[in-house]
């Protein structure tokens, strides 16, 4: 099956503040922040929803297709994508923006202060849906441009092309009205708890409610794994330990790599839940959202030793 991925495409400048962001913030004073962190160095990495995702699924043995927008910078990105065998044809290149830059702190608890400049991602990718066969084709909806996160839903149901929404970091930006459009009819709902809040909040829908709108609703919960829940059952599925966490930045989006790379095989949700949880345990034993790697040997081995 071919997998479109649609999201954001960004370079990760990534850095490690030695203390504790809560030992610089008074709460008195939190009106009126002025706060500067001296980091141990910085590393500009390659990142974005959809670069991330797509590199997960390409380490599952998938060939997948990203629809996402990138600037004139992005000639070190497409080598790496082509590197990694993942197409570029669905993404946009806009000649007036640079890339969209995330610059990520982390500090000693892994809380993370996160400032992001959109750059191409304010344009459309403009995905061509009439060459898609619903039969062949699975989409994922992830965080990016907004108007794709709003019309790539619509444009799936009027073809009848399977996708999963999972909006993320954009959900304060969607309206009610444009969540519940999307969630309506698509296949997963993926969010993290605190994500599932907001949606729950913003849309005035229970979780109830929302699982009559979608097939299933995954809750990823960082370290303490995740959740499946259905309209008619509740699953906990334990998170696959890593080696060491080195960066735990990008780990979601490697566990919706695996999920999907065991969702298109035809593995039950639950066994791909733990294929998404054996993934993220590999990506956060790495610095940075796309450096790490393992063999289809080493995957099914830490799979039995987790889940086995």
């Amino acid at each position: 099956m071919n997998i479109i991925v649609s999201g954001s495409l960004a370079y990760d400048r990534i850095m490690d503040f030695p203390g504790y962001f809560a030992e610089h913030i008074l709460p008195e004073k939190i009106h009126m922040l002025n706060l500067s962190f001296a980091v141990n160095g910085l590393k500009e990495k390659f990142g974005g929803t959809a670069g991330n995702i797509a590199y997960a699924l390409s380490l599952m043995g998938e060939s997948p297709e990203i629809s996402a927008t990138i600037g004139h910078d992005y000639h070190r990105y497409f080598e790496w994508l082509v590197k990694n065998g993942i197409s570029t044809k669905s993404i946009k290149i806009v000649e007036e923006e640079l890339t969209a830059g995330a610059y990520i702190t982390t500090d000693r608890s892994d809380n993370q202060i996160t400032g992001f400049n959109p750059g191409a991602m304010k344009f459309s990718a403009g995905l061509d849906f009439n060459r898609l066969d619903p039969e062949e084709n699975l989409v994922i909806v992830s965080p990016g441009n907004l108007e794709d996160m709003i019309q790539y839903p619509q444009a799936c149901k009027a073809k009848g092309i399977k996708y999963i929404f999972d909006p993320g970091q954009q959900i304060p930006r969607l309206s009610g009205a444009d969540l519940l459009q999307a969630i309506e009819g698509c296949w997963i709902l993926i969010t993290n708890d605190y994500e599932l809040d907001l949606v729950i909040n913003k849309t005035g829908v229970s979780k109830g409610n929302l699982l009559k709108k979608t097939r299933a609703i995954i809750v990823t919960l960082g370290d303490m794994g995740s959740q499946i829940l259905t309209p008619s059952e509740e699953m906990g599925i334990p998170a696959a330990k890593a080696r060491t966490v080195e960066d735990p930045t990008g780990a979601g989006d490697s566990y919706r790599g695996g999920l999907v790379g065991g969702l298109v095989r035809g593995l039950p949700i639950e066994q791909a839940a733990r294929m998404g949880s054996v993934c993220a345990s590999f990506s956060v034993e790495c610095y940075g959202t796309q450096d790490y790697r393992f063999t289809p040997e080493e995957f099914e081995a830490r799979f039995k030793r987790c889940y086995d």
